[in-house]
């Protein structure tokens, strides 16, 4: 198999967090990025080919991420990596270029019989070997993966499917303009596992006709024009399309269960990693059922938190509630409760930042706090 990651998708529910960054490589539980569960997903079943989409001017985030990509393995002898950009395809298409044509380049060049497109906001941990094996069972054209999720977890324009008892896809629809209220909705997961021969016919066939320049959109389109089967994911999944969602997928991780679903199950996670020392602890400290990454120094109390690398929590200060990217740092007295902060933050001594569950306040990358906030964005 071969993996295309499409990582052009973007949420404006998610600013200010995104506003320099693509939600792909948005921190999660402390170390991770949300894109290594779909790279990790792809080196767990063997890709060493990677095509990767991604939007002008929002990249820098992804290469410091993945540097050479050692971690996992796409640096080795015979990996391949090709990057392209979605703007790119829509200026061929207005100008009617063929607009797919480095994609099917690619898909020629990697010599795989298979190749699977994962989206850039389900945070989930696939087996990929064993959607082969049903794909490859049914003979399908398309396998989608899919998940029974409450409409509280769905996106407005998330892909609804429709299902015939045998799990082949009867229907689609985009959520929000469904009328039936279930208790259950067959979420696709924009996962598709398809024949590499099969999907080059389409994209040229596609960029003859104007289809859409997004990859996910012509696999949605084409899911009930052809014989596409659901394969069914039981595990933990997060579906990242605002503050609210980011906000609770990171809480999820301070449940044992969800915890070891995600990260430890016979799927590893892979990240990048980072040579640093271990966190030192003060006596003065008061740590509860919380996460915290290497390098940091923890003087005061951190309860329901999840803490980055390199965070400093002084000496009376309180932390809970809440989710602290890397570099901050929280002074002595300050109190934060339901909020989210961003690389680089630093709260001044005694200044309250005070959120809410269904509202975090959110605090952007290299802010200096000196008075308090209280519900809202910053």
């Amino acid at each position: 198999m071969c993996a295309i990651l499409g990582n052009e998708h973007e949420y404006n529910g998610l600013l200010p967090l995104t506003a320099n960054r693509p939600l792909s490589t948005l921190y999660f539980d402390c170390k991770y990025r949300i894109m290594d569960f779909a790279l990790s997903s792809a080196v767990n079943a063997n890709i060493r080919t990677v095509y990767m989409i991604l939007n002008e001017g929002r990249f820098k985030s992804v290469f410091d991420h993945l540097g050479g990509s050692r971690e996992w393995g796409l640096d080795s002898i015979g990996s391949y990596q090709y990057l392209g950009f979605y703007q790119d395809i829509l200026r061929k298409k207005a100008e009617g270029k063929p607009y797919f044509s480095d994609m099917i380049g690619f898909l020629k060049k990697s010599k795989s019989e298979y190749t699977v497109f994962f989206g850039n906001k389900m945070l989930c941990n696939v087996d990929l070997r064993s959607i082969l094996d049903v794909h490859q069972a049914h003979d399908s054209k398309i396998t989608v993966v899919f998940k029974r999720v409450p409409k509280e977890k769905i996106a407005p324009d998330d892909c609804i499917l429709t299902l015939e008892d045998d799990n082949r896809v009867k229907q689609t629809d985009i959520f929000s303009e469904l009328d039936e209220a279930l208790d259950l909705y067959n979420l696709s997961m924009s996962i598709f596992l398809v024949k590499t021969d099969w999907l080059i016919d389409l994209l040229h066939k596609g960029q003859n006709a104007g289809a859409p320049a997004s990859v996910q959109e012509l696999l949605n389109r084409e899911m009930t024009r052809t014989n596409t089967r659901a394969y069914e994911y039981t595990g933990y999944l997060s579906n990242i399309y605002d503050i609210k969602s980011y906000y609770d997928a990171n809480m999820d991780m301070l449940d044992p269960e969800h915890f070891n679903t995600l990260l430890f199950s016979s799927q590893r996670v892979i990240t990048r990693t980072k040579n640093e020392v271990a966190t030192h602890f003060y006596d003065s400290s008061d740590v509860n059922s919380s996460q915290i990454a290497t390098g940091c120094v923890i003087k005061g109390k951190v309860d329901r938190s999840l803490v980055s690398r390199r965070t400093t929590i002084e000496e009376g200060a309180r932390v809970k509630d809440s989710v602290i990217m890397s570099n901050a740092q929280i002074k002595r007295g300050a109190k934060l409760q339901y909020a989210i902060l961003d690389k680089n933050v630093e709260v001044e001594a005694g200044v309250t930042i005070q959120g809410t569950p269904e509202n975090p306040v959110v605090i952007t990358k290299n802010s200096h706090i000196v008075a308090d906030i209280y519900g809202g964005e910053n």
